[in-house]
């Protein structure tokens, strides 16, 4: 008789499959995916909108454009600087990036906070008050009246 031949399949292949499968694997992906496109959004708010109020308040600063050149001919913006090779320290997209942390880091702490209003559990039944004596008495009479023999 022949047999045919069936490669042994690696034992980790099931385990693999189980962890992708999991329910924090899964959450995880959907969460990086939102993420991404959150980080899209907050970006364009803080130079669409943030920063230009911050010129505005500081007078017509762009912070993405503040750099000081370490090494090569000092240029007007960083992409000018970059082309004729000057090595820059760009501070002002530091502070960009800063600006981008703390609106993320606002952004998630409102939302943290909404979903965890929804997500409140309801507060547990309260216990049964304890009987008033008048109960007591009337419970004791009832008890008393069950265990009399019927006549």
């Amino acid at each position: 008789m022949s047999q045919l031949f069936r490669p042994q399949k690696p034992a980790w292949i099931d385990e693999f499959k189980t962890f992708l499968l999991r329910g924090n694997v899964i959450d995880l992906a959907v969460a990086v995916v939102i993420g991404a496109a959150f980080t899209g959004i907050v970006t364009s708010l803080v130079a669409n909108i943030i920063n230009p109020l911050i010129g505005v308040v500081t007078g017509g600063v762009d912070f993405s454009n503040h750099f000081i050149t370490l090494k090569g001919a000092v240029q007007p913006t960083i992409a000018a600087a970059k082309k004729a090779g000057a090595v820059t320290l760009n501070y002002g997209l530091f502070v960009n990036a800063v600006i981008n942390f703390v609106i993320v880091a606002f952004a998630i702490f409102w939302m943290i906070r909404t979903v965890q209003k929804l997500y409140r559990q309801p507060p547990p039944p309260e216990a049964a008050p304890a009987p008033t004596p008048t109960e007591q008495l009337l419970t004791e009479i009832r008890d008393l009246l069950k265990s009399r023999p019927q006549a």
